[in-house]
């Protein structure tokens, strides 16, 4: 992918501390700050707050996160309708918060899916890839696997560009 060229939509995937959120960092770059860092987590624990503070302290600057824990769709329609870069990071934390909270996991991933399928972009999302692993052994984390797994088929179905990141490595899907 050229300096001088990000896809409107770019998928970013990958297992757990797989490289793939500054992979997604790296590519978005490319565009003209200031870029848009539209954050999922929740820091709820000091661990997941150092987590959280890493991830800023790697990015500088020149971002400017904006915490959207659930109401992804409303941001993207928000921040994604000019040619301002954005980064959603990520999709499986707002499928947890979403889950967690007992919204309708059908319901909010179509609200995702719709506001992502407006967007001008460029657009960068990250998400994990979860169906690599074992089955899970209970209801809760496997009604998880599965919305995660049938809403990253979605996104990947709509995006321009999809990259599988492993030990850092990128490699391109589409």
């Amino acid at each position: 992918m050229s300096a001088g060229y990000l896809p409107r939509l770019t998928l970013v995937l990958g297992g757990a501390r797989s490289g793939k959120s500054r992979y997604a960092e790296e590519i978005l770059t490319k565009a003209p700050d200031p870029w848009i860092y539209l954050a999922t987590a929740q820091a709820l624990d000091s661990e997941m707050e150092a987590r959280v503070a890493d991830h800023k302290k790697r990015r500088g600057e020149q971002w400017r996160t904006v915490e959207v824990p659930l109401d992804l769709p409303e941001a993207i329609e928000k921040h994604g309708a000019g040619a301002q870069p954005v980064l959603i990071d990520c999709l499986t934390l707002w499928l947890s918060n979403v889950l967690l909270a007992t919204r309708d996991v059908v319901a909010e991933s179509d609200r995702l899916v719709a506001a992502l399928g407006e967007v001008d972009g460029p657009i960068v999302i990250v998400s994990n890839e979860v169906g690599s692993g074992i089955v899970p052994d209970n209801k809760l984390a496997r009604a998880f696997r599965d919305a995660q797994g049938q809403l990253n088929q979605r996104v990947a179905a709509i995006a321009d560009h999809v990259v599988l990141v492993t030990a850092g490595i990128p490699l391109t899907l589409k």
